[in-house]
């Protein structure tokens, strides 16, 4: 892919961020063929710092550092839209893009930094992690507590009431974050797989076919 890149006298290409779970725009930076190099091989984003004049992966300082999720060139092979899971805010003003305050406090936003920040616990595994114990307990950890998290909701809907039954509800919905980034599962892969069930679903309702 790198060799397609039409960079500029510079070497630089221009990078368009973007929140692979919202699309919303996050940032426009640029990059050299070293920082693309290396956001492939690290999966997390890195750019070429022009005031610097150095490599630079975003949110070496802050923390708030963009999770891979796919680099596309666009038609004329000389800008890159680069997809990502942001780990915190994309703006060093502590906005969450680079083009001012986004008032998103949508579910699909709140999952998306959700599940960056569990790919960091996986990668990190902190001390007093209860998700990086999860993630060292491995296949058997995780299984045992979805196992558990789904009889709670289970018990809790027989005869917890409502408010009991939604708080056990995102405790699982929690749990199956933690499996999805176990199994280093994409987006793009739960839709595909959600669609797939959708169009079988369809397909057992359709009359059967006159003979």
């Amino acid at each position: 892919m790198i060799e397609s890149i039409r960079f500029d006298a510079r070497g630089l290409v221009p990078a368009i961020v973007q929140d692979a779970a919202t699309r919303s725009v996050l940032m426009l930076a640029y990059m050299d063929r070293e920082a693309v190099d290396a956001t492939l091989r690290s999966r997390e984003v890195h750019f070429h710092s022009r005031s610097r004049d150095r490599l630079w992966r975003k949110g070496e300082t802050s923390g708030n550092v963009l999770h891979l999720v796919d680099l596309r060139l666009d038609c004329d092979s000389d800008a890159l839209l680069v997809e990502v899971h942001p780990a915190g805010p994309a703006c060093h003003t502590g906005n969450a893009t680079c083009f001012g305050p986004l008032n998103d406090k949508s579910l699909v936003r709140f999952l998306s930094e959700l599940a960056a920040l569990l790919r960091q616990r996986r990668r990190d595994l902190p001390e007093g992690s209860f998700s990086a114990e999860l993630f060292t307990g491995g296949a058997p950890a995780i299984a045992a507590k979805l196992v558990e998290e789904a009889n709670e909701t289970a018990v809790a809907l027989r005869g917890e009431g409502r408010d009991r039954t939604l708080s056990e509800l995102t405790d699982l919905l929690y749990v199956m974050l933690v499996l999805a980034t176990h199994l280093d599962l994409r987006p793009d892969e739960i839709r595909a797989s959600l669609e797939e069930k959708r169009r079988q679903a369809a397909a057992r309702r359709e009359p059967a076919s006159p003979p």
